[in-house]
């Protein structure tokens, strides 16, 4: 039992960096924190001394992470309010509330996907 662990511990590092020219992986829809970083001969991530532009470019993939995390929360809330709306059997109040969680998600989400192609573009800009 504790063999398989770790084999599992040991080589768990080979499995993500696989492809080292694929600088996009994705943990379920979050992109990794060196997105917009040059990798290095050994497929790590390389900060040229104190850069400034690096720090820019971690602190924007965090931001895009951020806000992806974000619109999988308003797809969430538009998820329940699509229930409430269903079982609001009715009643208007919860009809009226159930509408109003949709609009104010769907506000969200759009936002959300708005700050997405804007990190997108000054990522994109600085490299």
């Amino acid at each position: 039992m504790i063999l398989p662990a770790i084999a599992l511990i040991k080589y768990l590092p080979f499995v993500f960096a696989v492809d080292c020219g694929n600088k996009t992986r994705f943990f379920f829809f979050l992109p990794t924190w060196y997105k917009y970083l040059n990798l290095g001969p050994d497929c790590t991530p390389t900060v040229s001394g104190f850069n400034i532009n690096d720090f820019w470019l971690i602190g924007l993939a965090v931001l895009d992470m951020l806000v992806r995390l974000a619109g999988f929360v308003a797809v969430i809330s538009i998820i329940i309010a699509g229930i409430m709306y269903i079982t609001a059997t009715g009643e208007p109040e919860k009809a009226a509330a159930a509408r109003k969680r949709l609009y104010n998600s769907l506000i969200g989400l759009a936002i959300a996907l708005i700050a997405t192609g804007l990190v997108a573009f000054l990522a994109n800009t600085l490299t």
